[in-house]
């Protein structure tokens, strides 16, 4: 069994956690190979007696993705893993981690892999994709969320909302989040969205800051097209991004769509635990 470990350089600390990791994984015969989830800071020093592999070439040959970090780290290394069909198990040394499988003091159970005791879990993805005058610019894939936001101005944006071509709703306001279940204690938590069990299969749009009582967030079966259109911005425009990363402008008549991807992320499960007891460990446990 091969496994590839992507520790987040800023959140482990001389890896001190990929390291005591590759230390029982070894132990249990498994080969390991260690990996940067993302370039660092060209400033940031880098221990010298760790040696890199690049990440896309070793995730053709491995088994598994373990991925250290809070679940920013997750979605980033996730995507690449997913793209070759490579189940990720993530170990929360960030803050919230609803994506992660293990806390840094339960390593141990990683001893586990090597005789199969652990069982993978799906998660839809979607699909979303830019039209700029009738002309595809950006395409990309979501685990958690797509955002459509206003930036730092203090303007709100004007949007129209379709399922399957049918007007939802027309508003202005912040931004609009069309997100998955995993997604749904993300963003979409934060701006009024519904809790969502990540393993269920739906779409789930909600509105940020809209200026109308009529504009409410939905969910939608995983089979709908969700359309947005951009409108008026003021003197500025909106902006778009996947899994919140770089943003893309939006301008005046920029037409989103978002369906259910054809990706699935393969989440690794060491234990048994339910979401409704994640939602109260991570939000009333502290």
């Amino acid at each position: 069994m091969k496994v590839v470990m992507t520790p987040n350089p800023y959140r482990d600390r001389n890896f001190k956690y990929a390291d005591q990791a590759e230390q029982i994984l070894r132990a249990a015969g498994v080969e390991t190979r260690l990996c940067l989830p993302f370039g660092v800071d060209k400033n940031f020093e880098l221990p010298a007696n760790k040696t890199f592999s690049n990440l896309n070439e070793e995730l053709k040959s491995a088994d598994m993705l373990i991925c250290f970090g809070g679940d920013g780290t997750i979605l980033h290394s996730s995507k690449a893993a997913t793209y070759h069909g490579i189940p990720v198990l993530g170990v929360n040394i960030g803050t919230m981690g609803f994506m992660a499988e293990l806390e840094a003091g339960e390593l141990n159970q990683l001893s586990r892999l090597a005789s199969g005791q652990y069982s993978i879990e799906k998660r839809m993805m979607l699909s979303v994709e830019v039209q700029h005058e009738g002309q595809i610019i950006y395409t990309d894939t979501a685990l958690n969320d797509i955002a459509i936001t206003k930036g730092a101005v203090a303007r709100v944006i004007q949007m129209e909302v379709l399922c399957d071509g049918v007007q939802a709703y027309s508003f202005a306001g912040d931004g609009v989040l069309i997100c998955t279940p995993t997604g749904s204690t993300a963003y979409s938590m934060s701006a009024g969205g519904p809790l969502v069990e990540p393993t269920a299969r739906n779409i789930i749009v909600t509105p940020i800051c809209a200026h109308t009582v009529q504009a409410r967030a939905f969910v939608t079966s995983k089979d709908r097209e969700i359309t947005v259109r951009i409108g008026k911005t003021g003197r500025k425009n909106a902006f778009l991004s996947t899994d919140g990363g770089r943003a893309i402008r939006l301008n005046l008549g920029d037409i989103v769509r978002v369906r259910r991807s054809r990706y699935e992320t393969r989440l690794v499960r060491l234990k048994r635990t339910s979401f409704f007891e994640i939602i109260n460990n991570k939000f009333f446990d502290k």
